[in-house]
């Protein structure tokens, strides 16, 4: 197993970081009653541009910080309680989505543009199969439901989510390749030092 670098620890710290800003944008951007988020956003770049050990780890380390208590999840809140929160499966779900983004865009030396495309459909698809199921089951089994809650009233929720994170990944993909060529060209300069 590769050792992790002191540049890797901070890049996976910062995408930690982002995360729990991206957590809590929703007070302050709403569009209707839809809140605005950029975890999907920072998810997704954690995998591809640190690759999809390093995109995972700091996903870990954000899920992680959160459990223990520190305000972080959506609305500041943090603690182990959280695990009980319907959506506390979207929190799981960026896991898997740095590992996905991650295996198709991070670790691969050669990207394709329609690994970016596959890459992208398949981070919002990890996000919504275990956010969405984890929520369907904390309502049925550990919150109240309201009333006539089935599985597709819970997925048909998903539907006014799905224009903004198509936007949000879209422009994920717009930004991995300038972010990696940033970060390749500050590790270029501090090699050449």
């Amino acid at each position: 197993m590769k050792e992790l670098s002191t540049q890797d620890l901070v890049l996976c710290g910062l995408f930690a970081a982002l995360m729990a800003i991206g957590a809590n944008l929703s007070p302050f951007l709403m569009i209707g009653s839809v809140p605005i988020t950029l975890q999907l956003l920072f998810a997704i770049l954690a995998g591809a541009v640190l690759g999809s050990r390093k995109g995972t780890m700091a996903m870990l380390v954000y899920v992680f910080v959160g459990l223990i208590g520190a305000p972080v999840f959506a609305q500041f809140k943090g603690g182990p309680v959280q695990l009980l929160s319907p959506t506390f499966g979207f929190v799981l779900s960026f896991v898997a989505v740095a590992y996905v983004s991650g295996k198709l865009m991070g670790d691969s030396q050669i990207i394709k543009q329609k690994h970016y495309f596959t890459a992208g459909f398949l981070s919002i698809l990890c996000n919504y199969i275990i956010g969405t199921n984890w929520m369907y089951l904390a309502l049925i089994l550990w919150t109240e439901a309201p009333k006539g809650f089935s599985y597709t009233m819970a997925w048909s929720w998903m539907l006014a989510y799905l224009p903004l994170d198509l936007a949000v990944t879209a422009f994920s993909l717009f930004l991995v390749p300038k972010l990696k060529h940033a970060l390749r060209r500050t590790h270029n300069l501090k090699t050449d030092m």
